[in-house]
This record gives C-alpha cells, sequence and structure tokens, in this order.
C-alpha cells in the first residue's frame, strides 16, 4: 500500500510532531519488553507523527526489520499473528495478575484488572493474520 507522506510547511509544528514521534516511538519500543505498556498504538502515533513531520523518519519506522512489519500489517489491515496475540494477551495477564498479588488496593486490583480485560477484548477482537511462508 502506497503511503503519502505530507510534512508540514511550519518548522515548529515540524519540530513539534518530530518530538512527539520520538517519545512515541520510545514509549513503543519500551511496551515490547513491558506487557502494561502498549507498543502498536505508541508505534502507529510515532509514524503518523513522521509522516507530517520527517519523511526520513517515517520510512525509516515502516522500512525497520522488527517494528515495520507492526506498523504496516495494521494500517494494511491484516491483522495480527496469533502468536503475537497469545504472545501479548499471555503476558498483560502474567504481569496484572503479578501486580494484583503485589498491590493491596483493591481499587488499583480493579483497574489493573478492568483495563486488562478491556484490552483483551480489543486484541481477540482484531483480524487474525495468516501464518506466512515467506
Amino acid at each position: 500500500m502506497t503511503r503519502i507522506v505530507r510534512e508540514s510547511q511550519s518548522r515548529l509544528v515540524r519540530h513539534a510532531l518530530q518530538a512527539a514521534g520520538l517519545l512515541s516511538l520510545a514509549l513503543g519500543v519500551i511496551g515490547i519488553f513491558l506487557p502494561l505498556l502498549p507498543t502498536t498504538p505508541f508505534l502507529l502515533l510515532a509514524a503518523a507523527c513522521f509522516m507530517r513531520s520527517s519523511r526520513r523518519f517515517y520510512f525509516w519506522l515502516i522500512g525497520h526489520p522488527r517494528l515495520g512489519p507492526w506498523i504496516r500489517d495494521y494500517l494494511d489491515g491484516e491483522g495480527i499473528p496469533l502468536k503475537g496475540k497469545v504472545y501479548a494477551v499471555g503476558l498483560m495477564w502474567t504481569s496484572i495478575l503479578l501486580s494484583c498479588y503485589l498491590i493491596p488496593l483493591l481499587p488499583a486490583r480493579l483497574f489493573m484488572l478492568a483495563s486488562a480485560t478491556l484490552v483483551t477484548i480489543y486484541i481477540l477482537r482484531q483480524k487474525t493474520r495468516p501464518v506466512r511462508n515467506d
């Protein structure tokens, strides 16, 4: 799928979008290792910011061998691989249940469980990408 990259005319807007894109990229990468922090939404936000601020960053991100496929598959409507769904939901629930065990505050536990339930529903409702034979 061809995407049109239109950089903002305003230098200030471009710099602000680049800063937001870099922050989103950093949070997305951290989210790979911390199941409580979502990865894909931050990577999508970074791509959107770079699309309006820097062709170089945008094409680097969508062409990245590890991060690019997540963005391209989502934007192309291909869905999430079953292995990715199982990994995301499994790690998320493991960390949530451990956090609920360690944190005695009932409101915090309820918030974590509600958040995990909603994220699980979202992930499971996404299209499952067929296995590729690349």
